[in-house]
C-alpha cells in the first residue's frame, strides 16, 4: 500500500470559527463532524479537524497548495479581512506576496495563531 496522508487535528481557541475560516477561505465544504471535533475535508478526503485542547496552543506551519484561481480568490479575501500577511515566514515583507518556485506564495495566520502557507507550485 503507499502512504497518503489521511488527517491531522489542529489545536483551535474556537473550533467552529478555526474551521468556518479554513472552509471559507480554501472553499471546502462543511464536512462531518463528532465528538471533539470539527471536521474540514479538503481533496483526497484529507480531513482537518479542529479541537479546543486544555493547554496552551502551541504555534504550528501548514501549508496548502493550491491552484491560481483559488490563489487569487483566497488572497482577496485575506486583503478584504484585513489579514495580516507576508510574503517571507519571517514577516519582513508584510502586505506582498512572494513569486518563488515559479509560483506564488502568502504567509498568514489562522484564528488560533498558527502560521499558514498558501502556495501555487510545489517546493519539489
Amino acid at each position: 500500500m503507499s502512504v497518503t496522508f489521511n488527517h491531522t487535528i489542529i489545536a483551535a481557541k474556537d473550533r467552529e470559527e478555526s474551521a468556518r475560516f479554513y472552509r471559507e477561505l480554501f472553499e471546502v465544504p462543511q464536512a462531518p463532524s463528532w465528538g471533539v471535533f470539527t471536521n474540514v475535508q479538503l481533496d483526497g478526503g484529507v480531513l482537518l479537524q479542529f479541537a479546543e485542547p486544555p493547554v496552551e496552543i502551541q504555534m504550528q506551519h501548514y501549508a496548502f497548495l493550491v491552484d491560481d484561481d483559488l490563489f487569487d480568490r483566497a488572497y482577496a479575501r485575506i486583503q478584504e479581512r484585513d489579514i495580516d500577511h507576508w510574503a517571507d515566514p519571517h514577516g519582513a515583507e508584510p502586505g506582498r506576496i512572494n513569486h518563488n518556485h515559479g509560483g506564488r506564495g502568502v504567509y498568514f495566520t489562522d484564528p488560533a495563531g498558527h502560521g499558514l502557507e498558501m502556495i501555487t507550485t510545489p517546493y519539489l
